[in-house]
């Protein structure tokens, strides 16, 4: 891991975001994410200079992983190490979205049969 992931790292594993937990180098389709919360179906990408010159590739793939389902957020290093707090509350802003799109099971409308 990049020093910006491992930053990164040190806070996702510490934090709780309405119960999402978050694993690193998850496999995904044919790539690896570099944090991924299933659950929420959330990835994390930690981007490098080497992906201003991927940016064809990263949005590939970024179009793929959301064909799948998956909200996918990208940070540069720099913002990472520099402003932590910031990507911090973006990652809880998405995953608030998430749970916005899906409340649980007990805020849902009951079905038609009455869950017969």
């Amino acid at each position: 891991m990049t020093e910006a992931e491992r930053a990164l790292w040190r806070r996702l594993r510490r934090q709780q975001f309405m119960d999402a937990r978050f694993r690193r180098q998850v496999p995904i389709g044919p790539d690896i994410a570099d944090f991924a919360c299933l659950k929420a179906k959330l990835i994390i990408e930690v981007d490098g200079s080497q992906h201003v010159e991927a940016a064809g590739y990263d949005a590939r793939r970024d179009a793929y992983l959301e064909r799948e389902g998956f909200t996918v957020l990208r940070f540069w290093n720099n913002d990472i190490v520099a402003r932590a707090d910031a990507v911090m509350e973006a990652i809880f802003v998405a995953l608030d979205g998430v749970r916005l799109r899906h409340p649980p099971s007990a805020l849902r409308a009951p079905s038609p049969s009455g869950g017969r």
